[in-house]
């Protein structure tokens, strides 16, 4: 059996099972998927500041767990510690924010995100310059009312995206939209048939983008 290891970068351990169950569904015969949760931190990063913190975490999760990693998922949007992780592992190591991204604009489709965090625009923007994008790019919509409250409430969460995508579609003119954001994941399965354009879910994407780089990759050192 080949190994996944899917890391949260925050605490909630009923977050981490969510994201894991996700990923499992798009594992190949063959494939198990781990997770693991941030030590320390908080249970859902809303800042630009506690993403940045989070950075530790995950490179302490993957030294700590990913020594028979075949690949690594990091399932926050805003992927921190994507570059520090890959300076020290010789497996393919994918963000969700990177995939979904990537996933919605291949073709040259305009894109735009939908999410619950509006201080995290800055990071996620930041994301989209780097992976070279940005001519393609719609802007982000976002819900009303504050993200904990939304998440704690399936329903509403649903509901509050569905908006924040419709507004995507119909005033920025995007032709695909990403939900932005881990513990967005449930919402962002259950929006797929809602849309007359793909709405990108950020894990499944992940996935995706993982077993393309694994179809490619030889291992030649372990995680130091």
């Amino acid at each position: 059996m080949q190994d996944i290891l899917l890391i949260n970068p925050n605490t909630s351990k009923a977050t981490t099972a969510m994201m894991v169950d996700i990923a499992r569904a798009e594992a190949p015969q063959g494939f198990v998927v781990r997770g693991a949760s941030a030590e320390r931190g908080v249970p859902m990063i809303l800042t630009a500041a506690q993403l940045e913190d989070s950075t530790a975490g995950v490179v302490e999760n993957a030294r700590k767990h990913g020594g028979t990693a075949n690949g690594i998922v990091i399932s926050a949007f805003g992927d921190p510690g994507i570059d520090a992780l890959r300076e020290i592992v010789d497996v393919p190591v994918v963000g969700i924010c990177e995939a979904s991204i990537l996933e919605a604009a291949r073709g040259g489709r305009r894109f735009g995100i939908a999410t619950v965090t509006p201080d995290l625009v800055g990071p996620i923007e930041a994301n989209v310059q780097a992976l070279g994008v940005r001519a393609q790019y719609t802007g982000i919509r976002l819900t009303s009312g504050d993200p904990l409250a939304l998440a704690a409430h399936p329903q509403r969460l649903l509901e509050a995206l569905a908006g924040a995508v419709a507004e995507c579609i119909e005033l920025d003119h995007a032709e695909a939209v990403v939900i932005g954001g881990g513990p967005l994941g449930q919402a962002a399965q259950g929006l797929g048939k809602r849309f007359s354009v793909p709405v990108i879910a950020p894990i499944p994407a992940a996935m995706r983008l993982l077993f393309d780089r694994l179809a490619s990759h030889v291992r030649v050192r372990p995680i130091r």
